[in-house]
């Protein structure tokens, strides 16, 4: 494939992560919940699905922490928005393995994000709500209706609320596009977690 020859695997350093104090379990549940988020807001805006997600896994290789569609399955539905989740306990490496691909997959479909972000800024200037752009307007459908699918608290949310949420993490995923966009995602995800 063409974008193998063109970017090689990268070598990952994990003292990017800052990870001087360990999440403790309760900060590793908030950031199993902002990382379904990321991903689920990653998925709905590019189209892309597990095949996608366990193929970067492979390019970047972390096999190890994302084996098969059952393991990201577990993964996905251990996030405690989604009700039912705890089962799995989500571990540092997992984390920060999800991140690596979070960011690899973004980077892959910058272009893509980048015309989202700079079409919201546009109806923003124009004083135009951002669903009546058809690519804003499908991407905050799609996420709407796969929270509300999948969230447990989905339709406590106000559609207001979604779409707020949903264009937040669509901002978010630029900076996460960019390079250092790992270490981005990654303090973010402690930032919050602390909250």
């Amino acid at each position: 494939m063409r974008s193998q020859a063109q970017s090689p695997t990268p070598s990952i350093n994990w003292e990017e992560f800052n990870l001087t104090a360990l999440p403790d379990p309760v900060q590793l549940d908030n950031i199993k919940a902002q990382l379904d988020l990321v991903l689920l807001a990653l998925e709905t805006l590019t189209g892309i699905g597990s095949d996608a997600i366990l193929s970067a896994a492979a390019q970047l290789n972390l096999e190890s922490a994302i084996k098969d569609r059952v393991t990201l399955w577990r993964l996905r539905s251990s996030s405690p928005l989604r009700g039912e989740g705890g089962r799995k306990k989500l571990d540092v490496e997992e984390a920060r393995s999800l991140v690596l691909i979070i960011c690899h997959l973004a980077k892959q479909h910058q272009e893509l994000i980048r015309r989202a972000v700079a079409l919201l800024e546009q109806m923003t200037e124009q004083n135009r709500a951002p669903h009546q752009a058809a690519l804003l307007g499908d991407y905050l459908d799609a996420f709407s209706n796969k929270y509300v699918e999948r969230m447990e608290q989905g339709e406590n949310l106000s559609p207001d609320a979604l779409a707020h949420l949903a264009l937040k993490l669509m901002i978010d995923l630029l900076f996460y596009s960019s390079a250092g966009g790992h270490r981005r995602l990654w303090l973010a995800l402690l930032g919050k977690s602390k909250k």
